[in-house]
């Protein structure tokens, strides 16, 4: 099936701001909830979800990038297998407490994108399910180069995985548990000067399964976890930006329910000669005044080592030169941006005899006339 245009989907244009992003599915989520459309419950389910990855797309800067330079198949990557699913992807649940109020607050506090599923598409009732394990954010740092070109990284990190002696069960003799009775949560009930309210929560005893073991495993100690260290290869494509994330999936913290995954947030070193912007670099090449008047061949710096090109005779300056494809591969598409040579002319500051002399009689001789002051452009 094609996918709507995100763009389409939340009624905003290609160049809305954040702001028109965030109020345009503000009312949108509003609209499809699906307790306001009891007659076609399961079509608001589904415009409802067509939305929220519509809006988890375009209010974030780097998965909005991605989106306008390769389309869907350029931010597919983002979310898990089978494509966006609400309760794993959907990042923005402050946004939608801060839409449907004190109603979510009232359901136990579903801050959760697996809280918020159960609000939206369970009619109001909280629903026991078994919760999927943590998931784990991991900062890599790059260099421009590494950045420029992509590459593969190794990184280790410790996470939860099954009990292999107990096989992720915590022990032996399953019972109901006692706290939930078997219902897999527990209520709360507080008084405020409102009025009474019921809070509902996970069963802190049997993490919402409904059964505990009698007997607790030796080696996790009842948990069904045990913690080791994972090393894994990363490919990390050309072009990416800082602030970023590679996801890997079900590379998290283990649990019954399936785990969590692994967010690699990139961060980008500083380069001692480069400048980034966007997918061009820039960079200052200092040269002397007799090569700005005559002109001629230097080398400049490239991130794949030194290239020489022709400098125009008479150039002023901070002239821009731009070197074509030499910058940095453009993400999740073909070709790659520029390097930018800024000119920046040295004025030696302490002149031998000799060079004075010359100098001096240079501006003797010069004959082309020096322009009078004139009005900045």
């Amino acid at each position: 099936m094609t996918k709507r245009d995100y763009y389409e989907v939340l009624g905003v244009s290609k160049s809305a701001s954040p702001e028109e992003v965030k109020s345009a599915y503000r009312k949108l989520a509003k609209k499809y909830h699906p307790d306001r459309n009891p007659d076609n419950r399961a079509e608001a389910e589904e415009r409802f979800k067509e939305v929220s990855e519509a809006y988890e797309v375009l209010v974030d800067p780097n998965k909005r990038r991605m989106y306008d330079l390769g389309g869907y198949e350029a931010v597919s990557q983002q979310f898990g297998p089978g494509g966006f699913n609400f309760r794993r992807d959907f990042t923005h649940g402050d946004d939608i407490t801060d839409i449907f109020g004190d109603l979510l607050r009232g359901f136990g506090g579903a801050g959760s994108s697996g809280g918020l599923f159960d609000f939206l598409f369970g009619g109001g009732r909280a629903q026991r399910h078994a919760q999927r394990g943590g998931d784990i954010r991991i900062r890599m740092r790059l260099s421009l180069e590494e950045i420029a070109e992509g590459v593969t990284k190794e990184v280790t990190f410790s996470r939860h995985e099954k009990c292999p002696e107990c096989g992720g069960r915590g022990g032996t003799g399953s019972e109901v548990c006692p706290t939930c009775r078997g219902r897999g949560q527990v209520k709360r009930q507080t008084s405020s000067f409102f009025g009474q309210f019921v809070q509902v929560t996970t069963c802190p005893d049997c993490k919402g399964s409904g059964r505990r073991m009698r007997h607790a495993c030796k080696k996790c100690g009842g948990t069904g976890r045990i913690r080791r260290n994972r090393t894994l290869k990363v490919r990390i494509p050309a072009g990416v930006s800082a602030g970023s994330y590679i996801p890997l999936h079900d590379e998290g913290h283990y649990a019954s329910a399936g785990n969590g995954d692994v967010h690699i947030e990139i961060e980008e070193k500083g380069h001692p000669l480069f400048v980034r912007r966007g997918d061009d670099i820039i960079v200052e090449m200092p040269v002397s005044i007799s090569r700005a008047v005559l002109g001629g061949e230097i080398e400049v710096p490239t991130l794949n080592g030194r290239k020489r090109i022709d400098l125009p005779a008479g150039i002023a300056s901070g002239t821009v030169l731009r070197l074509r494809g030499v910058g940095i591969k453009h993400l999740n598409d073909r070709g790659r941006g520029d390097e930018l040579v800024r000119i920046v002319i040295h004025v030696p500051k302490k002149l031998s005899g000799e060079e004075k002399r010359l100098w001096e009689r240079l501006g003797e001789i010069q004959r082309e006339p020096v322009p009078s002051a004139h009005r900045p452009k």
